[in-house]
């Protein structure tokens, strides 16, 4: 046989579009050729397949080879065509039989000794592949990774020789499985060891249960911080299918998540020198950022302020639509970004504004300054601002308490989300407006109270509709049926940057 058909996968987005690699062989002289739009490590291949094939004991022919990557509009990158070229090559030339090859698909980067190298992206490959019910060949680094990817067929080797032994059937390699791991919760931070602040332990375990955005406010040392740590310790763990989800977009990246960590809630914490696209993706070949790699879980900004305003603008639409949408110049791609915002901030410069102790020493024009950093349709966004006041050391350095644990606190939260998943099969945070009327009915007294609270504090559409979103949540919290008046107080409460701060 002169000409093979090899199949492949290439990475876009978090899409694994197939990829044909055709091999032929001819007559003239020693050369070999590539086409179908390969960038520059793709056309290297040629010279670490040549020392592979060679190094394996295989034979690499001294005649006119062409190899075509279809389609040929799609952009092919990185060295994980390697594999599939050589294998294409060996079956062009008779070195291995075709009966399997033609219902197995190979990715993987070639070693000049033949030894098979890892690529990024491979989860989505393997969950494609399993769709296509197509068996796939990769290498053992990818092995753990891909293993996530439920009723795939799927085998590692660990370098080309192995693998052609595999396919002659002189060698058998086995199969990958998956085993559920345990889920491990004891490794996360405690809300136990949080001394005080009932209003912001409370608003945490709000901002749990309806998986709303949630803003902390106050001087420095409060504990703004050590409460964002422990929100991931009071959130349901993942299923199998959102640990797929979260790992995919993990392997575009180039990271992994310790098995310890894959049915934990993703928490990410960039620091405030990230640029906008360090948070939302991109780049000249685009990857996932921040926001992405929050998905299904938190995204925690510390110091919001100190952000780039152009920063945090981009922000506002990936919080409403659940995703982010890169467009360049050759493609564009989508991410998913279905993240919880959680931001920490000081009131004011020096960080002392309402300090019983310490006295601020800003003027009102740099408060003022501060403050328009974040503006009104971006503070619109938060359905809880909470304010993490002074606590005396008589609270800080009291020994034991009855502080309520993760544990506690999760049962609560768990029973609050399936509440709401039984009612209307999503979070209460995700409700649309026609949702809401449905589901987030207000008695005419209630409706009163609140219309009078939009009138005092000037709240928009979007803020009138996150607090009857908030206080859906308090009374799934109450086991309620009925939002009540005391649900709408309460949730009103919890929109402190809606008052004035300058106390």
């Amino acid at each position: 046989m002169s000409l093979s058909i090899i199949y492949t996968r290439a990475q876009f987005g978090i899409d694994a579009p197939q990829v044909i690699v055709e091999v032929h062989i001819s007559k003239g002289l020693p050369s070999l050729t590539m086409v179908g739009l390969p960038e520059l490590a793709v056309r290297e291949s040629k010279e670490r397949v040549r020392s592979a094939l060679i190094n394996s004991g295989f034979e690499f022919p001294m005649r006119r080879v062409t190899i075509n990557l279809a389609p040929a509009d799609l952009p092919k990158q990185g060295g994980r065509y390697d594999l599939a070229i050589a294998i294409g090559i060996l079956l062009a030339t008779n070195q291995i039989d075709g009966a399997e090859i033609q219902t197995s698909e190979f990715v993987g980067e070639l070693a000049l000794t033949g030894e098979l190298r890892p690529v990024s992206g491979i989860l989505p490959t393997a969950i494609a592949c399993s769709k296509h019910k197509q068996t796939l060949f990769i290498a053992k680094e990818n092995a753990a990774e891909a293993s996530l990817a439920h009723d795939a067929n799927i085998y590692a080797a660990s370098d080309l020789n192995e693998l052609c032994q595999h396919l002659k059937g002189v060698l058998k390699l086995c199969p990958l499985s998956y085993d559920a791991q345990d889920i491990l919760e004891h490794g996360l931070p405690d809300l136990c060891d949080v001394k005080g602040q009932v209003q912001a332990r409370r608003a945490l375990e709000v901002s749990a249960a309806g998986r709303h955005n949630l803003l902390f406010y106050g001087p420095p040392g409060t504990g703004k911080s050590m409460l964002a740590s422990r929100l991931p310790g009071i959130l349901p763990s993942l299923n199998k299918h959102q640990v797929v989800d979260v790992a995919s977009v993990y392997s575009l990246s180039g990271l992994s998540r310790k098995s310890e960590q894959l049915f934990s809630a993703p928490f990410r914490s960039p620091h405030h020198t990230a640029s906008s696209v360090s948070l939302v993706g991109g780049g000249s070949q685009p990857k996932p950022g921040e926001i992405s790699l929050a998905h299904l879980g938190v995204l925690f900004l510390d110091e919001l302020p100190e952000f780039g305003r152009s920063v945090l603008e981009v922000l506002r639409e990936p919080i409403e639509s659940g995703e982010i949408r890169i467009s360049r110049a050759k493609a564009s791609v989508t991410f998913p970004a279905n993240f919880q915002l959680l931001a920490a901030m000081n009131p004011c410069p020096c960080g002392y504004l309402g300090h019983p102790k310490i006295a601020c020493t800003d003027t009102p024009q740099q408060i003022s300054q501060y403050r328009r950093k974040l503006s009104g349709p971006l503070l619109d966004r938060f359905d809880l601002h909470i304010e993490v006041a002074f606590q005396s050391g008589a609270i800080l350095l009291a020994k034991g308490g009855d502080a309520e644990s993760s544990a506690e606190v999760i049962e609560r939260v768990k029973a609050a989300r399936a509440i709401q998943d039984d009612r209307q099969g999503k979070l209460n945070s995700e409700l649309s407006p026609v949702e809401m009327q449905q589901y987030c009915d207000l008695l005419p007294s209630t409706q009163g109270l609140l219309e009078a609270a939009m009138d005092r504090l000037a709240l928009s559409a979007r803020g009138a509709h996150r607090v009857i979103k908030v206080a859906r949540t308090l009374a799934d919290l109450a086991l309620s049926i009925n939002i009540g008046d005391q649900h709408i107080v309460e949730a009103l409460a919890y929109r402190g940057l809606d008052r004035n701060l300058e106390r």
